[in-house]
């Protein structure tokens, strides 16, 4: 796409997701001969045997070459599967257009075989799509199956005239299924009818020539059936899957040049004045074949919940398990999170991400399919005392190299620079072979070439993960998931939560502890008492190291990813030492109060001390520094609801420099430079404060103070 008009060539076949949003967004267009791929077992695979690989590489050689002199399809398979064998045999075949013969088949053709490898690396099946042709293979013989799932559509944003014209487009395209199958068996057919005495309609059928004429019906029927859901109110448009396509157009298949012209006439593409379009290469799978997969949305199915909705595991038709994210009707933030997730992790293709396969769109659902990851999420091992033993050190430490990876990715090496913002243990997924791949993508956000860093009002993320930039001011940049990082970085070392980490009477952070053992040379003590035996204290040393300049507070002294990646990498490069640690949000720990009981009502999302420095003498500190009083913990003090006013001061000043009504008063956090507090949810920068009655004398709530207002 050029500029800001919306339009969509007909060579690239785009899968339009129609949400109500505020803001039009535009994308560049794909390359116009890609339509999408189906990467078929999408976990991470063991390489390919030599054999397999040098039958692979021998058939996509031979499609290629046979695409020239052939009549638009062939098919062929290399090596044998023999009981006890190496299973090195496989099966290919291409398919071309039926209204495109000679140069573009065979140019399409070798495309397809050149860069499916790319699309779909090191894998034992695949399918790709162009708009000319299919390529497939697979090491099992697929020949004469039916695949109806997952399709693709493309549409023409020209609406159709009438209601009429709609039947007798529908009507027609019936007519020609019945002519590729059943009149003719050629398994393919292209014809016009008259709409008016100046207007002509044309339409062409067509499917894999290994099917017999009643899988070509089954399959162009299934493809017909998605029309009303998608594309009938359009002047064009094509429904295609790798088994057969079906396409309505405005204008003849070929033009006087030899070439397939635009059948989507790109000057009649417009803005989208009242709906958000988003243009993603994405398959569709039909909402009744989810509900098959997942028993109707059944308790049995469900995996879990976050804020964009339910999680259910799933099984399609040909035995592939796939996780089936559904959005909440009632979530308004969650369909914001859907468009996130749509926009980019469609984009998106990595080893340490995870894959996204598919939208369903019909009716009032929104849902996601992803692969499923039959090992759940990290927090689900790394925070359970009997299933963290399992988590040796060999694995802990390819899991933080594989994080690194999939965060470099994201910031440097894909299409897009995208910032994940809510990078945590529950956010990354373990495969088979529990290789960690990042998931979530709802608050991610992408920044245009040669930006840095983006405010905003809306702070949003899992506190304790959060950087200070971000969670004070709303600024954020990849130094901010670096932030995050680092956190999890120490978690997976320590095996436990940042959100609940309190090992002393003052309430210490994960983070400021392991800076502290870390400053007395007794780093090794953050270590999970479960790797005493697989550890190697150097690596354990070295990574608590990273985790800790990570996690500084001046997000320009933090590594980049790059960095990361390169420390882990090398035993022989010199580290700088860390800076303390950042302050980050925590609930109110009194003073004197137990450890148990100030870590009673902590929660998964709760936010987290990161920062405690000693108590000042000054009156303008109201509870040990680094303690915050959350709404909940005030109501607990009627008295001080009850206040006329709190004030903010400058640290080391009795100047008032801000008046706040004492009920909106939620959080009293201090630091010699700067603090932030919470007010309804919110995070404000803000100076050190305190609290004055009606005599202008301040209080200072220490633990007898708190005692008394609470009665």
């Amino acid at each position: 796409m050029e500029g800001k008009l919306l339009h969509v060539s007909t060579y690239s076949f785009v899968f339009l997701l129609f949400l109500s949003f505020k803001q039009h967004v535009v994308t560049k267009a794909q390359s116009p001969n890609y339509v999408g791929d189906d990467c078929q077992n999408t976990t991470q695979q063991k390489a390919l045997s030599s054999a397999y690989q040098t039958n692979l590489n021998s058939l996509l050689s031979w499609l290629s070459t046979d695409a020239a002199t052939s009549k638009g399809y062939n098919h062929n398979s290399f090596g044998n599967n023999t009981p006890g064998g190496d299973d090195s045999a496989v099966y290919g075949l291409y398919n071309c257009r039926g209204d495109v013969v000679g140069y573009f088949c065979q140019f399409c053709v070798s495309t397809a075989s050149r860069e499916v490898l790319q699309r779909c690396p090191n894998r034992v099946s695949a399918i790709v799509l162009y708009d000319f042709c299919i390529l497939r293979y697979s090491n099992e013989n697929f020949f004469g199956n039916v695949t109806v799932y997952p399709s693709w559509h493309a549409v023409q944003s020209k609406n159709v005239s009438s209601k009429e014209e709609i039947q007798k487009g529908l009507d027609f395209m019936r007519g020609l299924i019945r002519k590729a199958t059943v009149e003719t068996n050629l398994l393919y057919y292209m014809d016009g009818f008259n709409l008016s005495s100046t207007q002509k309609r044309y339409g062409l059928v067509q499917c894999s020539r290994d099917l017999t004429s009643d899988g070509c019906r089954e399959c162009l029927e299934a493809m017909l059936a998605q029309v009303p859901k998608c594309c009938e109110q359009n002047l064009g448009w094509q429904v295609l899957a790798a088994s057969c396509l079906i396409k309505k157009r405005s204008r003849r298949g070929r033009g006087k040049d030899g070439r397939i012209p635009d059948t989507i006439d790109q000057s009649s593409y417009h803005n989208v004045q009242t709906e958000e379009t988003l243009n993603v290469d994405l398959p569709t799978i039909p909402l009744i074949t989810i509900l098959k997969s997942t028993d109707n949305f059944s308790e049995a199915s469900k995996l879990g919940e976050g804020g964009f909705g339910p999680v259910y595991k799933g099984t399609l038709p040909d035995g592939r398990q796939i996780a089936v994210k559904r959005l909440s009707q009632a979530s308004g933030q969650g369909s914001e999170e859907f468009k996130n997730e749509v926009m980019f992790i469609a984009k998106l293709q990595h080893c340490n991400l995870v894959r996204l396969l598919a939208c369903c769109l019909e009716g009032n659902e929104k849902i996601l399919v992803y692969e499923y990851l039959s090992n759940a999420s990290l927090d689900f091992h790394l925070f359970d005392e009997r299933k963290k033993r399992q988590l040796d050190w060999n694995l802990r430490l390819s899991i933080i190299n594989g994080i690194a990876k999939g965060l470099l990715y994201l910031h440097e090496d894909s299409r897009l620079k995208v910032i994940h913002r809510d990078l945590k243990a529950s956010n990354i997924l373990l495969d088979d072979e529990m290789n960690p791949k990042i998931s979530d993508f709802g608050l991610a956000r992408a920044f245009e070439k040669g930006q840095n860093q983006a405010n905003t009002n809306r702070v949003m993320g899992t506190y304790g993960y959060m950087s200070p930039e971000y969670a004070m001011e709303g600024l954020f940049s990849v130094k901010s998931d670096v932030f995050s990082y680092g956190v999890l970085v120490l978690e997976i070392i320590c095996g436990k939560k940042n959100s609940g980490f309190y090992l002393s009477e003052c309430g210490q952070s994960l983070t400021l502890y392991a800076w502290k053992i870390w400053c007395a040379g007794k780093s090794l003590e953050l270590m999970d008492p479960v790797l005493e035996k697989s550890c190697i204290e150097s690596e354990v040393m070295k990574c608590i190291h990273i985790g800790l300049l990570c996690v500084q507070e001046d997000a320009a002294d933090r590594p980049t990813m790059s960095t990361v990646v390169v420390m882990l990498a090398s035993d022989k490069m010199s580290l700088p030492e860390p800076n303390q640690p950042a302050f980050s949000v925590g609930r109110m720990t009194l003073e004197g109060a137990s450890t148990s009981k100030s870590s009673k009502n902590l929660s998964i999302n709760d936010v987290t001390v990161t920062n405690i420095l000693p108590r000042s003498n000054g009156p303008n500190h109201l509870i040990k520094m680094g303690h915050i009083m959350m709404l909940t913990d005030l109501y607990q003090f009627p008295s001080l609801l009850h206040m006329p006013f709190a004030t903010a001061i400058n640290t080391g000043s009795h100047k008032p420099k801000q008046q706040i009504e004492a009920k909106d008063f939620f959080v009293a956090l201090a630091n010699a430079a700067s603090s932030f507090f919470l007010r309804r949810g919110e995070v404000v920068k803000l100076h050190a404060m305190s609290l004055y009655s009606r005599s202008r004398h301040p209080i200072r709530l220490s633990r007898v103070g708190l005692d008394r207002l609470r009665g």
